[in-house]
């Protein structure tokens, strides 16, 4: 029992302890003690940071992570979005951020539905922020406030820290104050586009987030004219376009030295309004661009959708279900056109559900532009190993077909004749075209996952109507049928020959994928489609073309997949950890690890051991000023270093456990280990200079 109790003790002393090594005290602060059903109220989050430690706003700038709130509400109340005070530009080496200096309150407007009862509500929040001073450390509390919803609205008599939150948020815009035209050529992945503000107290303009700007916080201050002031941001295309519009805030240098920030929003306009010259270059031509590129790909689906009439899971019933169409209707040409439509009808229908599917898988992966899923290493993979696939399959490794049951109950639909049947067979033929649709909607669900609905929607009606026509023009024109190909096995050699684009595929997303994964990547992931083909294979032969050995075959390929996954993706590749793809440096750099770390040590190297994080602005500093530059990369050439990164941007308890062994609470935590295993290691200052660093290393060499 006293161990019990003593247990817990250390357990609340160390929490206690853990919590006080952040800088920010968070408090909940409710505007109203009761309030009625209908009514809205603020609630607000105040952060308190100690001197010299700062937090992030809505667009943190060029590191950092902003300050996020997860609610956990009762039913009958909803929360809006977050109203966000103006903050502050803080610039070091180079590096801007937006920031919070101080004391800051968020305020979130709370609503009671209008049919809720009376009763005490408990609101409940996490709050999630980086603190930054030297050090960035990621912090998070949960907090709770109960509120009353009763026959009446009673606010807090207190509310001199509400009116103070207001007083910091932004103003709107007077309509007319800002406008925004695109600069010069630019190249195709960014363009200047300058922001005029009618205005001389304006001071800059701080762009919000996710808007298309590539350095967001960076601003160039532009020689005023004819009353407006002017700067200068950098914008990339988004969603397949450039940007057609600036929102951010408009920053005043009042005479008191308080900020003050004025919302706009404002349409950038292709050539300069004081002149009338014209923006050239990849703006002026993006909306045709794209627009060409769209009706492009519409023409690919539309033609994907013909090439599946000619697959062997189509062809063979197509002239068959035409002349069905014809004996019902001998007499009445009228009959079989119309039956033909609604044939068609059936196809599109078919394959609009297809779409509905393909935009749920967009509402749940969230891919919201043209490149976002394959700039997502993970998603690479995937798509890399799903096309590698579809090439086995076309070249008849193995098969993709229907379940029997499925078929029998789809044919039981289409026997009936008339309208339904029509219908049905139309449904039919997009179930038998689904196999073989391998080559041509891959591809497409992989373009369409990073397109608006509405192209999601004219994407796959292109295919369906691709399918679709053949068979509507035979049925307006029966004697066409004589012009169809008889089946044969020239199909299967079609189906053979329709793998090799689809491997050349495979091939280019393998190049793109694995040779930004390190080394060893194009090593382990290469390996790791070998041995998915042999699954496959396996698969194909002794499961799916044989009665003997069905369990034995299953087995196998259940065995290989294990080991291609387990063995090769996770253990060798390690594919899922960010750092797989880090970029490359001047310096070469390790994945840290106490195993790595023992063994350069055993090997009688320094090491050099740099545990950051990309949301650390100290950690950019300190490799740009210190770490990544002539001097010490040709020290660490001389001594032959061995230079090891801890990547702490996502969880990782061993880093974790590191930093807290050199009694640091957050990155950069910076060791250099002498080449005697016996010394322990330097732990360098959270703010180095290059001459530390250096002479550390020429420590560690001796």
């Amino acid at each position: 029992m006293k161990r019990l109790l003593l247990a817990f003790g250390l357990f609340w002393i160390s929490a206690g302890f853990l919590a006080a090594q952040f800088h920010t005290d968070v408090q909940l602060q409710v505007e109203a003690k009761e309030v009625k059903a209908g009514d809205t109220f603020m609630v607000g989050v105040q952060l308190k940071m100690e001197p010299e430690w700062h937090v992030y706003w809505q667009n943190p700038g060029d590191s950092g992570s902003e300050i996020k709130l997860d609610w956990t509400l009762p039913e009958g109340v909803s929360a809006g979005g977050i109203l966000w005070p103006v903050p502050e530009k803080f610039t070091e080496a180079g590096f801007a951020t937006f920031v919070y200096f101080g004391n800051v309150t968020l305020l979130v407007p709370l609503t009671v539905s209008s049919g809720a009862s009376s009763g005490d509500r408990d609101v409940r929040v996490r709050i999630r922020w980086q603190e930054c001073k030297k050090e960035c450390i990621q912090a998070s509390t949960n907090l709770v406030s109960r509120i009353m919803v009763g026959v009446t609205r009673r606010d807090e008599t207190d509310s001199k820290w509400l009116t103070a939150a207001r007083a910091a948020l932004p103003s709107k815009a007077t309509p007319g104050l800002v406008r925004a035209y695109w600069e010069g050529a630019g190249t195709t992945e960014q363009r200047p586009v300058v922001v005029e503000v009618n205005d001389s107290r304006a001071a800059d303009f701080f762009p919000y987030k996710a808007k298309g700007f590539a350095e967001a916080a960076k601003t160039e201050t532009l020689p005023p004219r004819d009353g407006w002031v002017r700067f200068r941001k950098s914008a990339v295309p988004i969603d397949g376009g450039w940007p057609t519009q600036v929102a951010g805030l408009v920053i005043d240098q009042a005479s008191t030295g308080v900020r003050i920030g004025r919302e706009a929003l404002a349409p950038i306009e292709m050539s300069d309004p004081s002149t009338g010259s014209s923006a050239s270059g990849p703006t002026a031509s993006a909306i045709p661009a794209t627009m060409g590129a769209l009706l492009f790909q519409l023409l690919s689906a539309f033609i994907g959708g013909l090439l599946l009439n000619i697959m062997p899971c189509v062809l063979p019933v197509l002239a068959l279900k035409v002349l069905g169409f014809v004996n019902q209707a001998k007499q009445a040409p009228g009959r079989v056109r119309q039956m033909g439509l609604i044939y068609g009808l059936g196809v599109m229908v078919s394959f609009l559900v297809l779409a509905g599917v393909a935009i749920s898988i967009q509402h749940a992966g969230h891919f919201a532009n043209w490149n976002a899923p394959f700039q997502n290493p993970i998603f690479r993979v995937i798509i890399t190993t799903l096309i590698t696939l579809v090439a086995l399959n076309l070249f008849g490794v193995f098969d993709v077909t229907l379940d029997r049951r499925t078929t029998d109950r789809a044919f039981v639909f289409t026997s009936k004749e008339g309208a339904s049947g029509a219908f049905f067979n139309g449904v039919l033929a997009a179930l038998l075209a689904t196999p073989c649709t391998a080559p041509f909607l891959a591809p497409a669900v992989a373009f369409a996952l990073s397109q608006p609905a509405w192209v999601i929607l004219l994407f796959f009606a292109a295919i369906g109507a691709g399918l679709a026509s053949p068979f509507v023009l035979l049925c307006w024109n029966p004697a066409w049928l004589k012009w169809i190909p008889r089946p044969g096995y020239w199909m299967v050699r079609f189906k053979h020959a329709m793998g090799f684009p689809m491997l050349a595929t495979a091939v280019w997303l393998f190049w793109a994928t694995a040779t930004r994964m390190g080394e060893s990547g194009v090593l382990w992931f290469g390996l790791f489609l070998v041995v998915l083909a042999a699954a496959v294979w396996v698969w194909g032969e002794f499961v799916q073309r044989s009665t003997r050995r069905q369990g034995w075959g299953m087995g196998v390929s259940v065995v290989l997949l294990a080991v291609g996954y387990f063995g090769l993706l996770e253990k060798q590749l390690d594919w899922r950890t960010p750092a797989a793809a880090r970029k490359h440096s001047a310096l070469d750099w390790g994945r840290w690890s106490k195993v790595a770390l023992e063994e350069a040590r055993k090997g009688g190297r320094p090491v050099l051991v740099d545990f950051t994080a990309d949301t650390c602005l100290n950690c950019k500093v300190n490799k740009a000023t210190s770490i990544n530059i002539a001097g010490t990369i040709a020290k660490v050439k001389a001594i032959n270093a061995v230079l090891l990164e801890g990547d702490f941007t996502d969880e990782d308890a061993a880093i974790a456990a590191e930093l807290r062994r050199y009694g640091r609470n957050g990155v950069p935590l910076v060791l250099v280990y002498s080449s005697n295993p016996a010394l322990e290691p330097r732990v360098l200052p959270l703010t180095l200079t290059p001459s530390i660093v250096q002479e550390a290393l020429d420590w560690a060499a001796r």
